[in-house]
């Protein structure tokens, strides 16, 4: 059964193009409006009577659906996401998924209901379900931090991959060679993408044979978990690569419930930058993330969507992380000698 997305690559124009058609709302060209209305018959397109109804107008108000909004990376990515909306006359729902794929589909029906006239999503899993849900609906949207493969979708998103090479080549550099990967969910894109650069970088090196990886959740009680598996290794690692901020604090409070100070006994860098006050000593060696940019620049993709009326190819952005060396980083001959756990 032929979609509104089919007609709209059928007529060369955007979705949205086609439910205004459909819904005769806003405004169309002519001849824009009988290409549309020739794929429709061409395809023998039957409109959703749903989407129909809910855009039947603009209600100047956009969606931004959240993984953990507790985490201050996704706080600052809301912060530039809200001052680039309010400065078109937008205002931004927030929704939070905690990482539930249950609760992200809750949150679309009830968003799409609401007639949000975009999302902003950072999903759940690498999965398309979601975003195919909203685009069945003419709905446009954006995915912010991760990637969905197979699937044709504006996005923006910071160098995972990239970022975690550098972090381990630092390590490297210093001596580093027996270094573990504390990650988030396998089947989600930022891991996989942070793991892959960590691998890269120990095969670089030759030391791809001391590959220690873990897989868990981008929490801090994970992060305690994880890294007390780690330590639990004999030899232990000499140091800690944990694939988001919250991870590295968990990973922070094993490392000190086991007596050991960083990077004295042990180094630990991570992925995104916490904020100064919540981990005063040591500071950590992080990749950042222009957290700001990425929603600033994944809200004005949006907004250009909502007025263009002509398809335009999707767009990937992937913005580049900044290495923020600080003392949690240090040589591996100023370690103290190894614990046995």
């Amino acid at each position: 059964m032929p979609t509104i997305h089919d007609v709209a690559k059928r007529a060369g124009v955007a979705p949205i193009t086609v439910s205004r058609v459909i819904n005769n709302s806003g405004y169309v060209s002519k001849e824009t409006r009988q290409r549309v209305e020739a794929a429709i018959a061409e395809l023998e397109y039957v409109p959703n009577v749903i989407a129909r109804s809910l855009r039947s107008k603009r209600t100047n108000t956009l969606a931004l659906v959240l993984t953990d909004i507790t985490n201050p990376f996704f706080t600052v990515i809301a912060r530039g996401v809200e001052d680039t909306a309010s400065q078109a006359g937008m205002t931004v729902i927030y929704c939070n998924t905690d990482e539930s794929e249950i609760e992200e589909e809750k949150y679309l029906q009830l968003l799409l209901q609401k007639q949000v006239d975009g999302i902003l999503l950072v999903p759940a899993c690498s999965v398309s379900k979601s975003v195919n849900l909203i685009q069945e609906q003419g709905t446009p949207v954006v995915v912010l931090d991760r990637k969905i493969p197979g699937i044709e979708v504006d996005s923006v998103r910071g160098d995972s991959e990239g970022g975690a090479y550098q972090l381990i080549y630092l390590l490297l550099e210093l001596g580093h060679t027996h270094i573990a990967a504390l990650s988030g969910p396998a089947d989600v894109s930022t891991a996989e993408d942070r793991v892959s650069g960590y691998r890269r970088a120990l095969e670089e090196a030759g030391s791809s044979d001391n590959e220690l990886v873990y897989f868990g959740a981008f929490t801090q009680a994970s992060g305690f978990e994880m890294a007390q598996k780690a330590l639990s290794q004999s030899p232990r690692p000499t140091a800690l690569f944990a694939a988001n901020n919250f991870i590295a604090y968990g990973a922070l409070k094993a490392l000190r419930e086991a007596g050991l100070d960083v990077p004295a006994a042990i180094s630990l860098v991570a992925f995104d930058d916490l904020p100064e006050g919540l981990v005063a000593n040591p500071f950590l060696t992080v990749a950042a993330q222009p957290a700001y940019e990425m929603g600033q620049m994944a809200t004005q993709l949006l907004l250009k969507r909502l007025r263009s009326e002509d398809q335009q190819p999707c767009q990937e952005i992937i913005l580049p992380t900044e290495l923020i060396i600080r003392s949690s980083s240090g040589p591996l001959e100023r370690q103290t000698e190894v614990f046995d756990f």
